[in-house]
């Protein structure tokens, strides 16, 4: 598969993407640094023996939570990153393709 211009490879060996919104970033940070303190919530439910039904109810929010998170990436990556693979055609646009197909089969099965 060709290498995306959108995404540089760390030394780590991970990815990273070339032009992130500031915004949305941050955006993002404060929704997961939220759904972190529903999590230890969840936890400490769990650790003081609360009602199943309450916890379900707060494992239910943290999903949906989480999902939302990962409703805005997909967003802001068909706005950005997708939308530049695209637009320089070839075989980046076809390597952008493959890839968003994977993201929905992984996401929304």
């Amino acid at each position: 598969m060709p290498r995306l211009k959108t995404v540089k490879e760390t030394e780590e060996g991970g990815r990273k993407a070339v032009a992130v919104d500031k915004d949305i970033k941050a955006a993002n940070v404060v929704r997961l640094r939220r759904i972190e303190g529903q999590i230890r919530g969840i936890q400490k439910m769990v650790d003081e023996d609360r009602y199943c039904a309450d916890i379900l109810a707060q494992v239910s929010a943290a999903q949906e939570a989480l999902r939302a998170v990962g409703r805005e990436l997909i967003r802001n990556h068909l706005k950005h990153c997708s939308t530049h693979a695209i637009r320089a055609g070839g075989e980046e646009a076809a390597a952008m393709y493959d890839e968003l197909v994977q993201l929905f089969d992984r996401n929304y099965r």
